[in-house]
């Protein structure tokens, strides 16, 4: 079946005899049971609830995994995950990579014992692995530099190894990247970006075909209780519905946006993967059927930068990605705002670089908000 129907329709399970075409809300805390030691498959919604769960089969379908958890944010995602660990492993990740993923690793899972080593090449993936190594853990593109990296690749290396590969495949979801193809063993989602594309509500994804890591990790999910509840499975089920026409529709103007910005004066550089100029362009050609809307970009000013975010009217200064209205942010002091100033400027994240997430307005408002906000 072709993913833009999968989308729509979701799972093929049904819940109620009503021949209602949303899902239902099942918005029940618990379950009763039909006699002792018998139960009807749903007990506590903690462990399991029929939304979420049809939001869950839907997420394995559009991944072309098996299995599927849904969890109450994508932090909470990634926080079960490392759950996979004990003290004294070691996991090989991006230097790259999202603020809040680079907290948890930094702040909680490396005082838990976890030690992390943060590279930016394949070389460096396989020169940073240790006897202890236990997976490695990837973005592409990355967040916020837009750096791709070779999934197949990657996998290569760690089938050779016995380790685990993550993909967060946030940017690019299901519609236009399928990491378990890839050879990746578990993918991960904010689903609060462009799944659910509407900024209204938190969700974190993961996906896996692998029946053993899924049930450490549903034990995990049910013993963390980091669960995503009845309404925000809703939500998330009724934006990927959308999907497929969103991300086309972002991915048209982002192209057209990214091409203008190269043109601006005011504009040092543009990361925008689908540039054909980008380094990693083959790569997301080979891997994904598109390119996504995320652009970032660095001004030759810091001033202008700061300016830039002040004077947008259309497009919104805040964080998050990945929704119906336009929001840039200045991952200095927003998603990266906890990385030390050392390392946030060799990674190029500094005063004047900012994110862009494109949304679906058209697209000759965008970049006239743009051109009146730049100077």
């Amino acid at each position: 079946m072709d993913i833009r129907t999968i989308c729509v329709h979701g799972c093929d399970k049904r819940y109620d005899n009503t021949g209602a075409v949303a899902v239902p809300i099942f918005a029940s805390a618990t379950f009763s049971h039909p006699g002792v030691g018998k139960s009807t498959g749903f007990d506590y919604s903690r462990t399991l609830n029929p939304t979420r769960e049809h939001l869950e089969y839907t997420m394995a379908a559009l991944e072309g995994g098996v299995y599927s958890i849904a969890f109450s944010s994508g932090m909470a995602a990634v926080t079960a995950l490392m759950e996979l660990f004990s003290p004294g492993d070691h996991v090989v990740a991006p230097d790259d990579l999202y603020g809040g993923t680079y907290r948890l690793f930094e702040h909680i899972s490396h005082k838990n014992g976890v030690n992390f080593t943060y590279v930016n090449t394949l070389e460096g993936i396989e020169k940073a692995i240790r006897p202890e190594t236990k997976a490695i853990f990837i973005e592409t593109p990355t967040n916020p530099m837009m750096q791709v990296i070779d999934i197949e690749a990657v996998s290569r290396i760690a089938r050779a190894r016995k380790l685990l590969l993550v993909v967060d495949n946030t940017f690019l979801t299901p519609y236009y990247q399928r990491p378990l193809k890839l050879g990746a063993d578990i993918v991960l989602h904010s689903g609060t970006k462009y799944l659910g594309g509407h900024n209204d509500t938190l969700a974190g994804i993961l996906v896996t075909s692998n029946p053993n890591l899924y049930e450490r990790l549903i034990f995990i999910a049910k013993t963390i209780g980091a669960c995503l509840s009845p309404f925000d499975s809703f939500l998330i089920i009724r934006g990927i519905k959308t999907l497929a026409v969103r991300m086309d529709r972002m991915q048209e103007s982002a192209l057209t946006i990214a091409k203008w910005l190269t043109e601006h004066s005011a504009v040092d550089k543009v990361y925008y993967i689908g540039l054909p100029d980008h380094p990693g362009y083959e790569i997301s050609r080979r891997q994904s059927s598109g390119f996504g809307g995320m652009i970032s970009f660095s001004l030759k000013d810091p001033e202008i930068a700061v300016k830039t975010l002040e004077r947008v009217k259309i497009i919104k200064y805040a964080e998050s990605l990945g929704g119906t209205e336009s929001l840039i942010t200045y991952p200095m002091l927003q998603t990266h705002a906890d990385m030390p100033e050392e390392e946030r400027n060799a990674r190029g994240i500094n005063a004047g670089l900012l994110r862009l997430s494109v949304g679906v307005e058209a697209v000759d408002d965008l970049i006239a908000d743009l051109k009146k906000a730049m100077g």
